[in-house]
């Protein structure tokens, strides 16, 4: 009997377009070697007609950023019928919106960093060392893999900052303040309702940028991290939570930060956990003993499980 047929949807226009491609290229040969006819779409305009035509079994969304990750490729997958792995519309809607994530965190009370949101227009008008303080960290509200992200210790460096986190500068354009936390970084993933052994990610550059994230050689992950039991269950708890108050579904990956003093504040919630040969994701799925294959088998497998005509947000 042939195994299902899976498209692969990676590249499309977001500042991740180079990371989505290494994700879907290492998810498709996965799928390929386990049998599946697994082919390759591109997130471009031809994308709906492409799928109406080839009707696929099921859709693996290995974009990241933009589309992808804000729930409009998931609403495109429900209204054609196509099942898909992953966190549906809404979750994955509020969890790309750093602002209304981090408003849930606190109500949901996990810990999170000081922040405030402003448009550029008002970001360019701000005394942020009068007004916030410094140092502070500066980003993009709706950007992923630490796209646009800068490190303010000066005023000197806020006018940068705000032109990194907001390259086409439009006056509406929306970036979220918040306040640094020196410490240790730490990344929790979650596989179906399970929290994967805690990863603690060392940058050897000082600052977790998009450059130590994909670069080979420039940050460290230890897993298990080498941090005692109960902060590692708590930071474990934090991540369950997290994917539950967001509705997540089948995996996520929940970012955070720990002090010297023992606190911790959890900085976002990621619906498409990077699966390139540098990712996080992959690394916590190793340590509890799931090579990259099976992963990638539970996630299509997650994803095939919703026939068509019942695919939910």
């Amino acid at each position: 009997m042939a195994k299902p047929s899976i498209a692969v949807v990676m590249g499309g226009r977001s500042a991740e377009r180079e990371i989505s491609l290494q994700t879907g290229g290492g998810v498709l040969r996965a799928l390929q070697s386990l049998g599946y006819d697994a082919w390759s779409l591109d997130y471009s305009d031809s994308f709906v007609d492409v799928l109406q035509h080839r009707r696929p079994d099921a859709v693996f969304n290995a974009l990241h950023g933009g589309a992808g990750e804000d729930g409009t490729v998931a609403a495109l997958l429900e209204w054609l019928e196509i099942p898909y792995q992953g966190s549906g519309v809404r979750a994955s809607a509020i969890a790309m919106d750093k602002w209304t994530s981090k408003a849930l965190m606190f109500v949901e009370q996990i810990p999170v960093a000081r922040g405030v949101r402003l448009t550029y227009g008002e970001a360019s008008q701000f005394d942020v060392a009068r007004n916030f303080g410094l140092p502070c960290v500066v980003k993009p509200v709706a950007e992923g893999s630490a796209v646009g992200v800068s490190l303010v210790r000066t005023p000197e460096d806020w006018q940068a900052a705000l032109r990194a986190a907001a390259p086409e500068r439009g006056s509406d354009a929306l970036l979220l303040i918040e306040e640094y936390i020196a410490g240790r970084e730490f990344t929790v993933a979650v596989l179906g309702d399970e929290a994967l052994p805690v990863v603690e990610i060392t940058p050897h550059d000082g600052f977790y940028t998009y450059f130590s994230k994909y670069t080979a050689g420039a940050s460290t992950h230890t897993v298990p991290a080498r941090i005692p039991a109960d902060v590692a269950e708590q930071m474990q708890q934090y991540g369950r939570r997290l994917h539950s108050a967001l509705g997540c579904r089948d995996y996520s990956r929940s970012d955070m930060l720990l002090d010297s003093s023992g606190r911790i504040a959890v900085l976002e919630c990621n619906t498409l956990p990077g699966l390139t040969p540098l990712s996080l994701f992959p690394d916590a799925a190793r340590a509890a003993g799931i090579q990259y294959e099976d992963l990638v088998q539970r996630l299509i497998l997650c994803a095939l499980a919703r026939s068509r005509g019942s695919v939910t947000s």
